[in-house]
């Protein structure tokens, strides 16, 4: 147990997804299993990478199996976006799944909204300042307003919403990234591994920066 005054340690959670129609090859799928076999370890109490599966019928139950067996402070999401410039930080999540597609079992939603709630949620990411830290690194990072209307955003409003048990945390977001070279297609600007893989480190580094700053704030103000 910390000591009196000592500043307390986040639990951070990495999803991703796995291939969907449109994508033979989801680079975040890779992205998450790299960070499992070698997990981010400085200035956090635990860390997990979870791949969550292209199914609207199913998205919801296993990121509450994940909120309960996990209790993050942190949630960060990634998701392939083939038009993608960069890192793609997204800023509100839709409680809207209106214009919906297939997912892998060729399913469509059973409902155009998420879940209870307003119709959208803004991102608790610092953003601000991961924009700087990857612009800082030479990486490239763009602004969203608009996680699409697929599965990514479903991913982001149900974490951001509180709705799924156990996943309440104070932080959460969505990051979209671009298809590795290999499988990019005409027009599209891929990123490479090494790139993706240093962004992502960045992002986590600086969610948990601000974080733990914004706890020894808190924890000094209630001296």
């Amino acid at each position: 147990m910390a000591g009196e005054g000592a500043t307390s340690l986040p639990r951070v959670l990495v999803t991703s997804f796995s291939v969907f129609p449109s994508a033979p090859v989801n680079p975040t799928e890779a992205l998450a299993r790299l960070l499992s076999f070698d997990p981010p370890t400085e200035r956090l109490e635990a860390f997990q990478a979870e791949i969550l599966p292209v199914e609207y019928a199913g998205l919801a139950d296993r990121l509450s199996a994940i909120g309960r067996a996990f209790r993050p402070d942190i949630v960060i999401q990634f998701g392939l976006a083939r038009r993608a410039i960069g890192f793609r930080l997204e800023g509100l999540a839709r409680n809207s799944l209106k214009h919906a597609r297939p997912d892998n079992q060729g399913h469509l939603p059973v409902s155009e909204r998420i879940c209870d709630g307003p119709e959208s949620w803004p991102s608790t990411l610092p953003l601000q300042a991961i924009i700087e830290d990857l612009q800082a690194e030479g990486l490239p990072v763009e602004w969203s307003d608009d996680a699409g209307d697929y599965l990514c955003n479903m991913a982001f409003a149900l974490a951001r919403s509180g709705t799924c048990e156990g996943l309440q945390a104070g932080m959460t977001g969505f990051v979209h990234v671009p298809p590795l070279p290999e499988d990019a297609l005409e027009g599209e600007l891929p990123m490479s591994a090494a790139d993706l893989e240093r962004g992502a480190r960045l992002i986590i580094a600086r969610c948990v920066a601000t974080w733990t700053e914004a706890d020894r704030s808190d924890r000094n103000s209630k001296r």
